[in-house]
This record gives structure tokens, sequence and C-alpha cells, in this order.
């Protein structure tokens, strides 16, 4: 599956406005029927990388590829894994994660069977520190969504 060109805009309001429009006016329907609904507040936790502390840095790399949200999540061969619940430690099938293009990951939570709000999307890591495995192994190592 071809995905879009990057979106290159000037100013982050630019990029805010894009979210806006294309993802929090409307509901993206995923390839096997899940309405996925964004809040305009998502926009901060996934076009933002977290230095110092919560969210505090644009990502220009992230913004570009705005449009491979909506693709991934209609994609019918991308990769998908439960979600993992740090606070539970365990597997949440409510979680979907979508991988494509490699590393791209799109989050999605459940919110019933066919319904879920957007969580996140980002590139996950795919260099291994020293006896740690990649962001992007974790997720392949996980519980393949069904």
């Amino acid at each position: 599956m071809k995905y879009p060109s990057l979106v290159k805009y000037k100013t982050i309001n630019d990029y805010q406005k894009h979210f806006e429009n294309i993802y929090c006016r409307t509901t993206i329907v995923t390839f096997d029927n899940i309405a996925v609904r964004f809040k305009k507040s998502d926009f901060a936790h996934c076009f933002f990388e977290s230095v110092r502390t919560k969210d505090d840095t644009f990502s220009q790399k992230r913004a570009e590829r705005i449009d491979w949200i909506k693709k991934a999540l209609e994609d019918p061969n991308s990769d998908r894994f439960q979600g993992w619940d740090k606070k539970r430690k365990r597997y949440d099938k409510s979680r979907r994660v979508a991988i494509v293009m490699g590393n791209y990951v799109v989050v999605i939570r459940l919110t019933n069977k066919y319904t879920a709000n957007f969580i996140t999307a980002f590139f996950a890591e795919t260099k291994a520190r020293r006896g740690i495995f990649s962001t992007i192994d974790k997720i392949r190592l996980g519980h393949k969504w069904i």
C-alpha cells in the first residue's frame, strides 16, 4: 500500500489546523470497520516529543507524516499487536498497536467493538541498546492483535 507524501508546512499552527480538519471534524474508519475518534488535544501528544518535560519539543519528522495516521488505520496489511499497560504490567486487549512502513506506530484504544479513541502515533526506536530490546522489538515480541 502506497503511503502519502510528506506534508510540509511552515508553522506548527498549520499542522494543527491540518490535524483538526482531517481527524477531528470527521471519524476515520479502519479497514475492519472500527470508527476512530480524535480530539484536538491529541495533537500535542502525537506531534511533540518529551525531552525534559512531557511533550515539550515539536517533532517535524512526526508532523510531516500526519497523513500516515489515517493510512495506517485503513491499511489491512499493517502489523497489529495488543498494547502494553505500563501501570498493570500486562497486555491490554483494548489497545491496538499498528506498525507500518517498518517502524511507524499508530495506537488506538477500543471503547467497544466498533469504536475507538486515537492515542498516539510515532516512530519506534529500531536500535537496541546493549542488552535491551529496541522499542520496535518490544512491540513485535508482544501479543498479536486478533
